[in-house]
């Protein structure tokens, strides 16, 4: 499996919404369903929040649209069509650090590279100039 980019997008509530739209364009399945975050294991979801999207992914020809809904808490900074993550799928564990650790330095990092629920090796941060990366590593192609 060589790296991949993939878009992801951020929506504020209606990311089911415009999935389904897009589905409609483009056809295909989403890969996995639809998961919702009252489907996180382990975390506190409010109740307004618990039906928003917590991910999706659309197969376009060999690539995924992905997307997610921002929290509540997230609602006052959420700007349209500005909150758009770059979602890199490295070759290796090891490519997902160095990648991750090169990118993120003098950024802010939002989650650190760590084994998450759904099995993957994943990460988030915006990087020194504002751009929104996702470092997702698994043994299966995506």
């Amino acid at each position: 499996m060589k790296t991949k980019l993939n878009p992801y997008l951020n929506f504020n509530g209606t990311c089911e919404e415009a999935f389904n739209f897009y589905k409609s364009v483009f056809g295909g399945e989403f890969k996995g369903g639809i998961m919702k975050m009252k489907d996180i294991e382990g975390m506190e979801i409010s109740e307004k929040d618990s039906e928003r999207v917590m991910h999706v992914a659309l197969p376009i020809g060999d690539e995924l649209l992905m997307g997610s809904d921002v929290t509540s808490e997230m609602d006052a900074g959420y700007s349209a069509g500005s909150s758009i993550y770059v979602s890199i799928f490295p070759e290796s564990r090891a490519e997902a650090d160095r990648i991750f650790n090169a990118l993120s330095e003098g950024g802010e990092i939002e989650m650190p590279m760590e084994d998450m629920f759904w099995g993957d090796y994943f990460g988030s941060f915006r990087d020194r100039f504002g751009i929104l990366w996702m470092i997702n590593y698994n043994t299966v192609s995506v």
